[in-house]
């Protein structure tokens, strides 16, 4: 079964941008895998980190894409966190910035996904 990871919220700490969750135990012995893909049908930017076992897919869901685009733009390090674990983001702002440049004007990614995504992140 596919592992996945969800935040409820962000917040800054330390100049980075925390990704809060209350899965801590899927964070455990997990490391970057540094990619990020996108699930187009949930509107989502997917992180993959993996652990001895498999992937661990941790989703940012559009209401954070917001608080994402200034981490991008600040160049401010991006940290999945939980109560007790912690997860850097490594490559986060190479990745995105370059699946953002592969999803503009790009309709395999689906019309919707695709204009949401050029709003946030390409028309302002």
């Amino acid at each position: 079964m596919r592992k996945i990871i969800q935040f409820h919220k962000t917040t800054y700490d330390n100049e980075a941008l925390l990704l809060h969750t209350d899965q801590g135990d899927l964070l455990k012995d997990t490391s970057a895998a540094c990619q990020i893909i996108a699930d187009s049908e949930q509107f989502s930017f997917v992180y993959l980190a993996e652990n001895e076992e498999e992937y661990v897919y941790l989703y940012l869901e559009e209401p954070m894409w917001e608080e994402i685009k200034r981490a991008l733009e600040n160049n401010t390090p991006v940290i999945a966190k939980s109560d007790n674990y912690s997860l850097s983001l490594d490559q986060f702002h190479e990745e995105l910035s370059y699946l953002i440049s592969n999803i503009e004007g790009n309709g395999n990614y689906g019309d919707e996904m695709v204009k949401k995504v050029e709003s946030v992140f390409i028309n302002q």
